[in-house]
């Protein structure tokens, strides 16, 4: 029996190559009897909708729809920081925007996919939730754990708005956007889209395991298994191969960022492949250490051997 999933991606113009790579990774990883039927929500002044970049996934997989819906020009006004544009609000009209499903998926594209979604999809019970998400490991740090107190919410149900379920009928019923809505109109919070989640559907947010959400602090305290109160070590130890990769930090198509290879491993597999991007790229790179110097090159390498040292020096 063939297994429906709706998922829904935001984006603009400038993130379509990471789009390509997400869904490949996404396709390439479902079971035979999973079908993604995959929205993308998107602003009026967009283009890349018209492209036909993304239609060249059908060539290689048919387990796949994509369907593109705009969201007009809304939240073009919205409180924009750290580089991150208004288009990331658009996450908080999908059950408005794709009233056909009662639950959806959502999630950002700078992901890889290294597993099916369709056990933790049917699995999560969203009866008396407006949403589901991992929880956010900033809370571990003081500063970021004191910032979500004063916003009134418990630092060990925040969480993170990268990758998310949600309960889209419940939140259509209780009027949820609008609420969303008002607070991105009349408010400036630092996380943006994330901390309005976390407001308006407070005391109705379902937690789930961390290999939904691999950030890299999650996969940080999972490569050093790292004792905290926010995840079992059971599941953390279940990221490496079955977690969804979030690059919340640096891009891996930018510069190196941990799992940056297993980005780079998706686009040459993709039909998105262009030898000339992929060469350019790793030779800028080895150009930036060229052009670091003697002396920091020197400075790096001691650095690296201090560190091996003292890992050698615990082990012991």
């Amino acid at each position: 029996m063939m297994i429906t999933i709706p998922l829904v991606f935001c984006f603009d113009d400038n993130w379509l190559l990471a789009a390509g790579v997400c869904l490949t990774s996404l396709l390439e990883n479902a079971k035979k009897d999973t079908f993604y039927d995959v929205f993308i929500l998107h602003a009026t002044d967009a283009t890349f909708q018209k492209s036909g970049t993304l239609e060249k996934l059908t060539s290689i997989y048919d387990n796949f729809k994509l369907s593109y819906r705009s969201v007009g020009s809304q939240f073009k006004e919205g409180f924009e920081i750290r580089g991150i544009t208004n288009s990331t609000y658009f996450r908080l009209l999908i059950p408005e925007v794709v009233p056909e499903y009662d639950k959806i998926m959502y999630h950002d594209v700078d992901v890889i996919f290294q597993d099916d979604l369709s056990e933790i999809f049917l699995k999560t019970d969203m009866s008396n939730s407006y949403v589901a998400g991992v929880v956010s490991p900033g809370g571990l740090v003081k500063h970021t754990r004191e910032k979500r107190e004063k916003l009134g919410l418990n630092w060990k149900e925040y969480i993170l708005a990268g990758n998310i379920i949600m309960n889209a009928k419940m939140m259509r019923n209780d009027g949820i956007v609008d609420l969303f809505k008002k607070e991105v109109a009349t408010s400036q919070y630092e996380y943006q889209d994330m901390d309005i989640l976390n407001i308006v559907c407070k005391g109705k947010i379902k937690t789930l395991s961390p290999v939904f959400c691999g950030t890299i602090e999650v996969f940080k305290l999972a490569a050093k298994k790292e004792n905290q109160p926010l995840y079992a070590l059971s599941e953390l130890g279940k990221i490496h191969n079955k977690g969804v990769i979030h690059y919340n930090g640096p891009k891996p198509w930018d510069g190196w960022c941990p799992n940056f290879d297993i980005w780079w491993e998706y686009y040459r597999r993709s039909v998105f492949f262009d030898p000339t991007y992929y060469f350019d790229f790793y030779t800028s790179k080895y150009d930036e250490l060229d052009r670091l110097g003697e002396a920091k090159l020197m400075k790096l390498l001691l650095r690296r051997i201090a560190k091996r040292l003292n890992v050698l020096k615990i082990k012991k």
